[in-house]
């Protein structure tokens, strides 16, 4: 029985992945914690997290492309079975090997999902990549405030993610049942996993990178940074992460239902600058509470970089090769993902934490900066 419609389908999964992270950004200090792990090796082990994404996403665009969206529940399912794998770490060791393995059924998930919302958007004429995003930040949002529950009332990573778990493959199986719009790609020679990339999607998973990199810097250390310095609880500290999502979901909807055709790089630049002003304020904040308004501020500012970059990336592939361009993209993107958070731990051990957040603030005025001049791609017919 087929209980959604093509549209639903590819919003359930950005749900899905967004419940696991929201978790896992709230439950960092306890995995660290349970682990043993300081903060250079907090910081190698979310290296390993987006290497090993790095590894699978291409791969998983080649595939849709050949196998088309049935490779989307699959993906769902394996990153539903592997994503329990960090609460139950005990060593820095098995702590680098489980965010490997998690990377690489996340990156996989992320690929076939994002693949599955650009053709239907291409397909519909009708926007749905900051939708689909709001989606997932929205689910983070409220997965953070869970955990943050969970924790409070002394809940160990263990239940917490074995909750996660459990609804990640349960989203597997929704979308099992949901109906796709036929993908029909265009004639001509299927992509390959070892070919070149045209120069434009080199430009803007440059651009992703170093949105991700600011993301996954908050949404990773958030929580740690109000434990750190401001002695917060876990409750508190679960604000961070929520917070940052909650921004994040509120400014990607507004994006959607406002944004024109036409209007990408004013919205990217504006955002940009928001995310740099919100970075500061959170990185050099006296206070907590001060500490979380620049945290939603730099959430609202970094909501739209992701979805509009793939958006535009998208609309500009030829149909044969969609969802392989979308698994290039998403794989430069994600090395920002795996410097940014890694980056951070590494300068936080040779300084404060609050000094290497403060280069997040860098990071996002050096973006702000380059999408003023880099040249968008046009949109291809079919």
């Amino acid at each position: 029985m087929r209980i959604l419609t093509s549209r639903t389908r590819a919003l359930i999964g950005f749900a899905a992945l967004g419940v696991w992270w929201g978790a896992f950004g709230a439950a960092l200090p306890a995995i660290q914690a349970n682990a043993d792990a300081g903060d250079a090796e907090l910081g190698l082990g979310l290296l390993l997290l987006g290497l090993g994404a790095l590894v699978s996403m291409r791969a998983t665009g080649v595939l849709m492309d050949r196998a088309g969206p049935a490779v989307t529940p699959v993906a769902i399912g394996l990153f539903g079975l592997t994503g329990l794998l960090p609460a139950l770490a005990d060593s820095p060791g098995e702590l680098y090997l489980f965010l490997l393995v998690v990377g690489a059924t996340s990156g996989s998930m992320d690929v076939a999902i994002n693949a599955d919302a650009v053709h239907e958007e291409v397909a519909s004429g009708r926007p749905l990549l900051n939708l689909a995003h709001a989606g997932f930040s929205a689910a983070v949002f409220f997965a953070s405030l869970l955990t943050g529950l969970l924790r409070s009332l002394g809940a160990e990573p263990l239940a917490v993610f074995a909750l996660v778990s459990a609804l990640v493959v349960t989203a597997a199986v929704a979308t099992r049942l949901g109906p796709v719009r036929p993908w029909r790609p265009a004639e001509g020679e299927t992509p390959r996993l070892i070919q070149g990339v045209p120069g434009w999607l080199l430009a803007l998973g440059l651009l992703g990178a170093m949105a991700f990199w600011i993301e996954s810097a908050w949404q990773n250390w958030g929580a740690v940074h109000l434990e750190r310095a401001f002695d917060a609880g876990a409750g508190t500290s679960a604000l961070a992460p929520a917070l940052f999502a909650g921004a994040m979901a509120v400014g990607r909807l507004m994006a959607h239902r406002l944004a024109s055709p036409g209007s990408e790089r004013t919205v990217l630049v504006a955002a940009a600058a928001l995310t740099a002003s919100g970075s500061a304020l959170a990185a050099f904040a006296g206070s907590a509470p001060v500490a979380l308004v620049g945290i939603l501020v730099a959430g609202a500012g970094c909501a739209v970089c992701a979805p509009t970059i793939i958006s535009i990336a998208g609309r500009a592939a030829k149909p044969r090769e969609r969802a392989t361009l979308v698994g290039s993209l998403t794989t430069l993107m994600y090395l920002g993902f795996l410097v940014g958070p890694a980056a951070v731990g590494g300068l936080a051990e040779l300084t404060t934490l609050r000094a290497s957040l403060g280069s997040v603030a860098a990071v996002a005025l050096l973006l702000m900066l380059l999408f003023t001049v880099v040249r968008f791609p046009a949109p291809t017919r079919g």
